[in-house]
């Protein structure tokens, strides 16, 4: 069987199992995997790969195993009754190897009523299928698990070894992705399947939070003139992030983000004042996130941070006397990428081209995620994923049902272009 007639029969077979691949979705949504709480989901999905045949190794993660290792991060939940889960497809010789990473913990959906529909149904209006997950990132989860399911339910094997990472944690740390990888389930390559709106990424932004706090002084509310309102300094820090969230967008050039708004996002999230309606406060904490360009390291952008505020407050005397304080606190991620014409993103557009017959664009991913720890631990990577980037943590959030089969079957395809494949019957 030549490559043109191994790939037809695959996205044949993609198409006839349309309804089990959104039904695998549904399912995954239908389990409110929130960060600390992915264990049922974790068993549904071995239970899954048991039934199909599939070899699976689960474990939990192991803090002590991890904290020599120099991309360790400092967990907010315990990783007790949390077990991480890999799937693997032995291969049958010749290949080159293949890792799928993704994480299957989400955020909170927040308050039901503002959800168009339960944000656990997987609920299915227009074409977009509905609910927490949806773009981050279980439909990438499904499109992964479902194009190994297909491939072998085709009459296929690996020449190379496959491994499906179900990684636990992502939403706050690396951690997940770092102890399969310790645990052996690294590769000659990955496919990150965050959201990407099928867009293949060869490279991920970074991302960290700050804090800064923003000294005031109390006084009597009849003697307000002896006091220094710590929300009125707490909003000129406002006015000085948002300042430089300006200059960094026209300064900062990549050629993978044409338009750096997105990837460069930096913002306050969080404004905590005052204790009573009549007294003047003298303390601000003000927490937000800041977007970083492959390259850029976490300890140089939180300096660049706190120079520029103070630069930006040397006016006000109260603040020149008494600074904010400035510094990175929470998650912190920096970003990573591969080149445009390595073999593994040379490989995964090739299997676009020959799965949708068009040419996909390649851009950089906005936002970090796990394909940070797969390169710096030496497993080139690529994003590609059938969410959308948009829909990342938002409410109604949501994935295109045809999106998720293109998914499939672009990473069906990149199986037998990456690792090739041996006919062995059904």
């Amino acid at each position: 069987m030549n490559r043109k007639e191994v790939v037809g029969r695959i996205l044949r077979n993609v198409d006839s199992s349309r309804e089990v691949i959104v039904r695998f979705l549904q399912d995954l949504i239908s389990f409110p995997s929130v960060s600390g709480n992915e264990r049922d989901l974790q068993l549904y999905i071995a239970s899954k790969l048991r039934e199909w045949g599939i070899s699976y190794d689960m474990w939990e993660v192991d803090e002590s195993e991890l904290r020599g290792n120099p991309f360790f991060e400092t967990p907010a939940i315990p990783y007790r009754g949390r077990p991480m889960l890999v799937g693997s497809v032995k291969g049958v010789g010749g290949g080159k190897s293949l890792a799928f990473n993704g994480h299957v913990d989400v955020i909170p959906p927040g308050p039901r009523e503002a959800w168009r529909h339960d944000p656990f149904s997987g609920f299915i209006e227009d074409d977009r299928l509905y609910g927490r997950g949806a773009s981050d990132m279980k439909s990438g989860v499904a499109a992964y698990t479902m194009a190994v399911k297909i491939l072998l339910d085709s009459g296929f094997r690996p020449m190379g070894n496959i491994y499906m990472h179900y990684v636990i944690d992502e939403e706050y740390t690396s951690n997940g992705t770092l102890s399969a990888l310790l645990r052996g389930y690294g590769a000659d390559g990955a496919v990150n399947a965050e959201a990407s709106d099928l867009e293949v990424q060869p490279s991920v932004s970074g991302s960290m939070w700050f804090t800064v706090e923003v000294p005031g002084r109390t006084a009597s509310m009849s003697r307000i003139w002896e006091g220094v309102n710590a929300i009125e300094k707490g909003c000129k820090v406002c006015e000085a992030i948002r300042r430089l969230y300006e200059v960094r967008v026209s300064s900062k050039k990549h050629p993978l983000y044409p338009d750096a708004r997105g990837v460069l996002a930096l913002f306050l999230g969080v404004f905590n004042s005052g204790t009573f309606p009549s007294a003047v406060p003298d303390k601000a904490v003000l927490k937000g996130r800041m977007g970083l360009l492959p390259g850029e390291s976490v300890s140089t952008a939180i300096n660049e941070l706190r120079d520029f505020i103070h630069e930006y407050l040397k006016d006000d005397e109260w603040l020149k006397n008494n600074p904010p304080v400035v510094r990175q606190e929470g998650y912190a991620g920096e970003g990573v990428e591969i080149p445009v014409n390595h073999p593994l993103t040379q490989s995964l557009a090739k299997s676009f081209e020959a799965a949708l017959g068009m040419k996909p664009v390649i851009k950089g991913h906005e936002g970090a995620s796990d394909m940070r720890t797969l390169v710096r631990m030496g497993v080139p990577t690529v994003c590609f994923g059938p969410g959308t980037v948009a829909q990342m943590h938002a409410v109604n959030e949501w994935v295109n049902v045809e999106d998720l089969i293109k998914a499939v079957k672009v990473m069906a395809v990149h199986i037998v272009e990456w690792s090739g494949v041996e006919y062995v019957g059904k």
